[in-house]
């Protein structure tokens, strides 16, 4: 199935512990998002070739697709798909605009 979260596409959260926060979607894998600035984890790392130093990093975690909303003209919206001039695109529920 076409997922309906895309790479670069700006989301909100809608459940957890960052609901309502906003970011751009870095990664879909596996119905997982990875979204910018959103579910911010600690990581130790031990030092190494590519970080001498070592020490405390913050990432970004990915969280499940379902827990996040497409953003069009600044509000959430559901998303559905329908074929215009013979190519299937995304749209918007709430507004019934082609979102791309």
């Amino acid at each position: 199935m076409a997922s309906k979260i895309k790479k670069g596409d700006t989301v909100r959260v809608i459940a957890g512990k960052d609901k309502d926060k906003e970011g751009k979607v870095l990664q879909v894998k596996d119905e997982r998002v990875l979204v910018e600035g959103v579910n911010v984890v600690s990581r130790h790392t031990k030092p190494n070739a590519a970080n001498a130093q070592g020490g405390i990093i913050q990432k970004e975690a990915p969280i499940h697709i379902s827990n996040v909303m497409l953003v069009a003209d600044g509000q959430a919206v559901r998303v559905g798909f329908k074929v215009e001039n013979g190519k299937k695109v995304r749209f918007s529920k709430k507004t019934g605009k082609a979102i791309d």
